[in-house]
């Protein structure tokens, strides 16, 4: 397989230029969303090229016992939960231990949003288009969890744009979005977002406040 991706930063201008062609004329007054952490990198050339502002969604997927990497759902910034029910019925995790994992990813989603927002209110979104950014669909829980985050708030129109999905995520999302743009679709059993990128080494939180704040002044960000 061909990686498709230097790095984040290169898949948000590719991703920017598809934006462009294939906004919907009703998004009006958009707000760039990335999910941490890749999705603000990714969204930093989107917020650049479309003109508007780059904010951070801060959503976390739930991990299973035991695999950190395996995700049974995720929690919102309101502490909505989306369950996968699939794996919850597969065995994964039990559902006495869903109450503590909820708690503890919540207390991150907390510390995250507070850490990138230094104190800014989460934008009132009834007069905006939110699209929302992440650096690609695995199961498509986190993107799914940042919609309902954003359909709360009463957003206008919700957009997902993504460089790289797998097909079961994607449908996910397309059914619960008024339009989804993603460069690749993937259809591999085992399926790894950082398979499609050439470097895609994990954020610390000191990278996602530098994008956050270049963005707001205007300036380029180094290549993350």
């Amino acid at each position: 397989m061909n990686r498709i991706f230097k790095d984040r930063i290169d898949a948000g201008v590719k991703l920017a230029e598809e934006l462009k062609r294939e906004l919907p004329a009703g998004c009006v007054n958009p707000i760039v969303f990335g999910i941490p952490k890749g999705g603000i990198a990714v969204g930093y050339p989107v917020a650049e090229a479309l003109s508007c502002r780059l904010e951070s969604i801060t959503v976390r997927k739930l991990p299973t016992p035991g695999n950190e990497q395996f995700g049974f759902g995720a929690v919102t910034l309101d502490r909505e939960i989306i369950l996968n029910q699939e794996t919850l019925d597969m065995g994964y995790v039990r559902k006495d231990e869903i109450p503590g994992i909820v708690n503890r990813v919540y207390k991150e989603v907390l510390r995250r949003d507070g850490e990138y927002r230094k104190g800014r209110p989460f934008p009132a979104l009834e007069r905006h288009c939110a699209i929302i950014v992440d650096d690609g669909l695995a199961t498509g829980y986190t993107m799914l969890a940042a919609i309902l985050l954003a359909r709360k708030r009463n957003a206008h129109k919700v957009i997902s744009a993504v460089p790289v999905a797998h097909y079961e995520a994607y449908n996910a999302v397309r059914s619960k979005v008024d339009k989804i743009i993603c460069l690749q679709i993937e259809q591999p059993a085992a399926f790894a977002v950082a398979a499609y990128y050439e470097s895609f080494p994990d954020m610390t939180d000191e990278q996602v406040i530098t994008l956050l704040s270049t963005a707001r002044e205007k300036k380029t960000p180094e290549t993350v």
